[in-house]
């Protein structure tokens, strides 16, 4: 995975690479969160194989696209009209194609301003968080992650709690990995990066685009430490200082 779609931290995608090559063996990155987010050349990378989804970078939903590298062998796990060079059999989604590189084009164009726009945004969000909120940790690495991913755990509650107050407020976030949200086991990309159980259960994750702006920000940090003050009060866990 290029970039973790929960803490946002970048991988060494291009030293890992490497030692794959080292021991004979291709590469392959899911690069769906960071396609579109900041600069990738499969070159510099050196990767064989990088994933990527439309509906990531304001693309249509239903299409994605798969960078081979030439020399690369890929074997199909489709068989019957031999379509896409004879790699994935079915009816080829010419207009989700076409929306794709439509889409893509207009992202890699943006990425100059866009990307630091939005990394300001989310490190002004990360730093009001960590200052108005006792107890609370920034989830993956603080610097080298993607431009719009804020994760951060606050302590003695709930993030679906947290969740369903913010949706109250107007406020879209999720808790832990958006695509296990119909699941209630903690976050294991949190559990696996050393944190108790409960500590992965309280985390938030916000997600910038390009329609958010300084105002946006500024009402989260407004709303948020209220949200966090009255469900410690309710919580059996939390000591108030």
């Amino acid at each position: 995975m290029f970039a973790n779609n929960v803490v946002g931290t970048v991988q060494p995608t291009r030293e890992l690479a490497r030692i794959a090559h080292e021991h004979g063996a291709a590469f392959h990155t899911d690069a769906v969160q960071a396609v579109g987010a900041m600069p990738i050349d499969v070159d510099d990378l050196g990767v064989d194989l990088l994933s990527l989804s439309g509906h990531k970078l304001y693309g249509p939903k239903g299409i994605g696209a798969l960078y081979i590298r030439r020399g690369t062998r890929v074997a199909p796990i489709l068989h019957g009209g031999g379509h896409e060079r004879r790699l994935r059999s079915g009816t080829e989604n010419v207009p989700g194609i076409v929306g794709l590189g439509a889409a893509l084009e207009l992202a890699v164009a943006a990425l100059p301003t866009e990307g630091p726009r939005l990394a300001a945004l989310r490190d002004r969000l990360t730093a009001g968080l960590l200052a108005s909120i006792d107890d609370t940790v920034n989830l993956g690495h603080p610097t080298e992650r993607l431009p719009g991913n804020v994760c951060v755990s606050v302590a003695y509650i709930e993030g679906e709690s947290m969740v369903l107050q913010l949706d109250g407020k107007g406020i879209a976030v999720s808790s832990g990995s958006a695509c296990a949200s119909g699941s209630l086991e903690p976050s294991h990309v949190i559990l696996g990066m050393g944190y108790r159980a409960e500590e992965a259960h309280g985390s938030v994750r916000l997600t910038l685009g390009r329609e958010n702006t300084d105002a946006d920000a500024d009402y989260f940090l407004e709303v948020f430490p209220p949200i966090v003050a009255r469900l410690r009060e309710m919580s059996p866990l939390y000591v108030k200082r």
